[in-house]
């Protein structure tokens, strides 16, 4: 029988530039994780239908949340850095035994937004260097 989780338990954290994980879940609304595979296409003179060989696995993911000043301090502290940082992300939480993805990864966009009928936010892009690890908390 299935097993459902709720989003609420979410978990995230990032490196700070020391390379402290810092868990950001407080502040965060959504975490997107993306894993692809590019494909070569095969396709010969002939054929009647297109093939494909598997290529090279690659993620990026994204997280959004409310403004908050020392988190702002974390991203900022790894934007432009050369050095790939770790990531956690527990989309179950983070009780022993939930799922979680983890890696390294370089912050690549961050930007602000604010309204007037709501809290200043923020958006930050990653892109996952190297593999990406499925387990366990």
């Amino acid at each position: 029988m299935a097993t459902f989780r709720h989003g609420k338990n979410t978990y995230f954290a990032i490196d700070d530039s020391g390379a402290t994980l810092r868990d950001i879940s407080n502040v965060l609304r959504d975490v997107s994780l993306s894993r692809q595979i590019d494909t070569a296409e095969t396709t010969a003179f002939l054929s009647t239908n297109k093939t494909y060989v598997i290529g090279i696995p690659g993620s990026s993911f994204n997280v959004s949340g409310m403004f908050d000043l020392t988190v702002d301090g974390y991203l900022n502290g790894i934007m432009g850095l050369e050095t790939a940082v770790d990531f956690e992300y527990g989309p179950e939480g983070n009780t022993a035994s939930r799922r979680k993805v983890s890696g390294q990864c370089y912050l690549t966009s961050l930007s602000y937004s604010g309204s007037v009928s709501d809290m200043v936010s923020f958006t930050a892009d990653f892109m996952v260097t190297g593999a990406v690890t499925v387990g366990t908390i």
